[in-house]
């Protein structure tokens, strides 16, 4: 039995190799009418599809990915990769004759900070309608990435985007929805992003965002005012603690019965609704224990910081993965920053992730943490399950 489902967002990564270190002379080798020698080229598949749901695979959950691509060589070149992970992970891509598939040109020499070209191809089209519901039907967990970057999903208010979550909820399936930082100047960056998300998030079991992407969502000002300041590598630093909860509270007022904030090196930030009713067949058992709860797992210390890409979707893998095996929440926020430490360690989304029985052996052999002070915030550091709790945890007994 398939135990979860991963839509939304999926590419084709193509990344030449630079033979040198180019540093500042970037624009040289890059001039126009210039010929310049690389390395072979790497093919991977990214985005939500791929990043979130072979780590969830890897993992020990039974899934399958339903990203849509075209008939083309680009289609059949994601196909295979995702195959080469397991054959079961590819037989809910949802294949459409005649239109291109979506791919990112990756150019990250050495010593340059990375560029990309991407074309959205058939992820602009995807819609309501290619979400195979009778597999959802029969799954435990729905969960969906990167809306920002799918034209159908945000534009008409996103109607397309809430119409989907109330037909998946509609099957009994456990709804899971992360997003994306849109393009500021683009048509993602213009949407009302605060009507898509009140009309979506009532459908919506575990919403696992970044916090900078529901402050660019809820707050564009604050937003605004906070990149123009400390820049955007740094804006997840600069969040006060009041705004991290702030943040969480109004998704929760807009419907979602678990908001799970994505901090970068601050870890992971968990607040839930009072009662959690209908979660849907992914649910945990003992439900009370998930109740009201205010919890925050600053991350382990990883080995090495070799690359970034995809450590938000491991994580969140991790998290869901803890949650389709029935763990309390410390444990499935441990586990969420752990996988997301690993993924740290390796380039790419998916080398650094290991299997749950070789992440809990890794959790247990008492791995450092990056420090985490909450306590001037009125928090309180619980020895047993090892994170923050929040001034208003309401633990069950």
């Amino acid at each position: 039995m398939i135990e979860a489902v991963v839509a939304g967002h999926l590419c084709l990564d193509i990344i030449p190799q630079f033979v040198a270190d180019l540093g500042s002379n970037l624009a040289a080798y890059l001039a126009p009418g210039r010929l310049t020698e690389v390395g072979p080229a790497t093919f991977s598949t990214g985005g939500a599809v791929s990043n979130a749901g072979i780590n969830l695979y890897r993992l020990g959950i039974r899934t399958q990915l339903m990203g849509k691509i075209g008939d083309d060589l680009l289609g059949r070149a994601i196909m295979d990769i995702v195959s080469s992970h397991s054959p079961e992970l590819a037989q809910g891509m949802v294949v459409v004759p005649g239109e291109t598939s979506s791919y990112t040109l990756v150019i990250n020499p050495p010593g340059v900070d990375r560029l990309f070209l991407h074309y959205p191809g058939t992820n602009h089209t995807f819609r309501a309608d290619d979400i195979r519901y009778d597999l959802l039907a029969e799954a435990r967990l729905f969960h969906f990435g990167y809306p920002p970057l799918m034209a159908r999903m945000y534009t008409d208010e996103g109607c397309e985007l809430a119409e989907m979550y109330r037909r998946a909820k509609e099957t009994g399936v456990t709804t899971s929805l992360d997003l994306a930082i849109p393009d500021p100047a683009g048509p993602s960056g213009q949407a009302d992003w605060q009507t898509i998300l009140a009309r979506t998030l009532p459908y919506v079991d575990l919403f696992v965002p970044s916090a900078e992407e529901l402050l660019f969502m809820l707050w564009r000002d604050r937003f605004d005012q906070l990149t123009n300041q400390v820049g955007a590598a740094n804006l997840l630093g600069a969040l006060a603690v009041e705004e991290i909860v702030s943040l969480a509270d109004a998704a929760l007022a807009m419907g979602a019965n678990l908001v799970l904030l994505k901090l970068g090196t601050r870890g992971l930030y968990l607040r839930t609704a009072k009662t959690l009713p209908g979660l849907g067949r992914g649910a945990p058992s003992n439900l009370r224990a998930w109740a009201n709860r205010q919890l925050w797992a600053p991350c382990f210390r990883p080995d090495a910081v070799v690359s970034t890409v995809g450590t938000g979707d491991a994580a969140i893998a991790g998290f869901l993965a803890a949650v389709l095996r029935d763990t309390s929440p410390p444990l499935a926020l441990n586990v969420a920053v752990a996988v997301g430490a690993c993924c740290v360690e390796v380039a790419g989304a998916l080398g650094g992730v290991r299997t749950w029985e070789e992440t809990l052996a890794r959790i247990r052999a008492g791995w450092a943490r990056l420090p985490l002070d909450l306590e001037p915030f009125g928090w309180v550091w619980d020895d047993n399950a090892a994170l923050w709790r929040g001034p208003a945890d309401q633990r069950e007994a």
